[in-house]
């Protein structure tokens, strides 16, 4: 077995792997960038060696310098993690030329599966099936327009090197396929360095599933059951489920058959995933084949009770699979939530800044022999105070669950959520809430473009009705009766100012009063609202951030925090800010006026923090709604601003390669 490996990566899958190479006794190196210097991957290795500037070309994609890593540390082997130089075949071939093992499969195979024009060949020649589609490289836009217009629309644009959503776009109309050619060309290029793209049929009301394959050097292959990956956003992954609730066994067998024989066709070595797309009728198409690990990899960790980081690094050290297909079990389900910076009031941008508490739910408990959680699963590379950076993807962690049942792990994952604290950057917790809850993920009727027509204009959490508002009043209450005897007591140690606080209080929820009254009882408080009696028990104090107890003998756990004069409450997705008074202070609270908010109608906006790449405009020019006005590029994504309405330009405020802040001015109209 290897003596010391180099994880050729960052973040959370950096130290996912560091994880499953000390249980196996082996030394790990870690690779950084200086933006990286202070990462968790750094602190966690063994070993760590600084490889350049925060760009990721001269860093993270630095082939000679990581080489050069590992000669200076002695790592017999590189495990590549995912993105960056994971499927990069020059890459692998580097390392063997220099000695070191490449823990994947081998470059002939990420050259035929890498590459998805070629792999979607073999896949024709290895009678998987297939997509409709125009195989060959499109060197022009108008060259687009014409494929596109054969095929038929709705059509998908893709560049070949891609993956993770970038390089991606739909088009309906000849006018989307010029543009969204140009924007997928420009996308692979700054990301992989490739700009090659390709046309194939986009099946409507489909389903995005995926199947695990491993094989080793000596000719065994097996597929490890399916991922359900349709709950997407802009073609990106956000919640990864297994198995999926839409297939039949029947189904579930021949995709994993086919898998397995495009793996064989290319002599696979390694943790691969083939992507299938699937159709209301069960019918399915091959998508492409990832040569490496993937991000939703946990799901099938936690229903097969294998730990594939593991895995991957025996078949590279040359040993056999311990196991057959009849040997895989399929246990309960999983579920993985994707904990992004990101704003889903802002229709999902990118949230940069520091973590100023950071607090996951704990991990609970380990029961395999993996060392792997079982139940309650965190994989991260983020910590308390750490910085997410404008560089790289706005992954702050993944959130894994494991039940019995779909039921089960749905609940467990909605229970974890709520404890999920994030402060300093936006998060998608509360997206992840509400689609724990939404009635078709519920039930499993659903397909990749769920999020966008549910969530069209993004997700406000403050409009997201709560199941029990009831709840959130009385918690409320509970709150603020704590908060005044915390006052009493320090009033109380000052002679003369000694403060009883009462019991009556008037609960604004949306503006709206709410009559309760709150006594104090040992352990928490008695609450009664709108007739009913409710028994309130926690230890909360005033500061933390998670407020756990009992409500009526039931669990309960919520966020909350204290903005100015109101209680700001999360739970189950909603988010609302209560204000608690007395009866004479709402009856003055209600006579207050409403401040106005202020008009930037004039202006155009930075929706997000990121690199101005382009200004489409010059003052004094005319603008149609809908044209382009400028392109801001973060985390490794291209956003085009567009005018909401006509109008003309009057000034400039900011210039291409100047970055921006969030609802920084770039553009002031006449």
């Amino acid at each position: 077995m290897f003596k010391k490996i180099l994880i050729a990566n960052r973040g959370e899958i950096a130290c996912r792997v560091i994880k499953t190479a000390r249980r196996m006794g082996i030394a790990t190196v870690a690779v950084y960038s200086e933006a990286d210097r202070d990462a968790r991957h750094v602190e966690m290795a063994d070993e760590a060696v600084c490889i350049g500037p925060p760009p990721s070309k001269e860093s993270y994609l630095d082939i000679d310098k990581i080489i050069a890593a590992c000669k200076q540390t002695g790592a017999e082997a590189v495990h590549p993690g995912y993105g960056f130089l994971s499927e990069n075949p020059k890459f692998c071939a580097a390392l063997e030329q220099a000695g070191i093992v490449f823990i994947g499969p081998k470059p002939h195979a990420m050259e035929a599966m890498g590459d998805k024009i070629a792999s979607k060949k073999l896949a024709m020649a290895a009678k998987v099936n297939t997509i409709p589609g125009y195989t060959d490289v499109i060197e022009s836009a108008e060259q687009a327009v014409k494929i596109a217009a054969k095929i038929g629309y709705p059509v998908m644009i893709k560049a070949s090197a891609g993956g993770g959503g970038k390089g991606l776009r739909v088009a309906s109309n000849d006018a989307e396929s010029r543009e969204g050619f140009e924007s997928c060309r420009n996308e692979a290029r700054n990301s992989f360095g490739d700009d090659r793209v390709f046309i194939e049929k986009f099946i409507e009301e489909p389903r995005h599933i995926e199947i695990q394959v491993l094989g080793d050097a000596h000719g065994n292959l097996v597929y490890l059951w399916e991922r359900e990956c349709s709950l997407q956003r802009r073609h990106q992954k956000v919640v990864e489920e297994a198995p999926s609730v839409f297939l039949d066994a029947a189904t579930r067998q021949a995709m994993g058959d086919q898998a397995v024989a495009l793996a064989r066709a290319v002599q696979y070595q390694s943790a691969g995933t083939v992507e299938f797309v699937v159709g209301k009728d069960r019918s399915f198409y091959f998508l492409e084949m990832n040569t490496r690990l993937q991000v939703e990899h946990p799901v099938t960790e936690l229903i097969t009770g294998l730990d594939l980081v593991e895995q991957m690094i025996r078949v590279a050290n040359g040993e056999k699979l311990a196991f057959t297909q009849s040997d895989i079990r399929l246990d309960g389900w999983a579920m993985e939530c994707r904990i992004n910076a990101e704003d889903p009031l802002r229709n999902f941008l990118p949230s940069i800044g520091r973590l100023v508490k950071y607090l996951p739910p704990p991990e609970v408990p380990t029961g395999l022999a993996t060392g792997l959680a079982t139940e309650v699963r965190v994989d991260t590379g983020v910590y308390e105070g750490g910085e997410i950076s404008m560089y790289y993807d706005p992954m702050i962690a993944k959130l894994i669950v494991h039940g019995a049942t779909r039921e089960q792990a749905i609940a467990r994952m909605r229970d974890a959520l709520n404890r999920f604290v994030i402060r300093g950057v936006s998060s998608n917790i509360a997206f992840q809430a509400a689609l724990m809850q939404q009635p078709r993920f519920v039930s499993g009727d659903f397909n990749t473009g769920l999020i966008a027509e549910e969530y069209p204009q993004g997700f406000d959490a403050t409009r997201l009705p709560h199941a029990d508002p009831a709840m959130l009043i009385v918690v409320g209450a509970a709150i603020h009766r704590r908060y005044l005897e915390r006052n009493a007591l320090i009033d109380g140690q000052l002679p003369g100012h000694e403060y009883q606080p009462g019991d009556d209080f008037v609960v604004l929820l949306n503006d709206v009063p709410h009559a309760v009254v709150a006594t104090p009882v040992e352990g928490g408080c008695n609450v009664v609202y709108a007739g009913g009696n409710y028994a309130v028990r926690s230890s909360w104090q005033f500061g933390q951030p998670l407020f756990q107890g009992m409500l009526n003998g039931a669990a309960i756990c919520m966020q909350v925090e204290r903005i100015g004069m109101r209680y700001r409450l999360l739970h189950w997705g909603s988010q609302v800010d209560l204000l608690v008074l007395t009866a004479h202070a709402a009856a003055m609270q209600a006579l207050m006026p409403k401040k106005a908010a202020a008009d930037l109608s004039r202006f155009l906006l930075s929706p997000m923090p990121g690199l101005l790449t382009d200004i489409a405009v010059a003052p004094g020019q005319a603008v149609k709604a809908g044209e382009k006005l400028a392109v801001i590029e973060a985390m490794k994504m291209e956003n085009v601003l567009r005018a909401e309405h006509d109008c003309i330009v009057g000034k400039l405020l900011a210039k291409p390669g100047d970055s921006l802040t969030v609802d920084q001015a770039i553009i002031e109209f006449r």
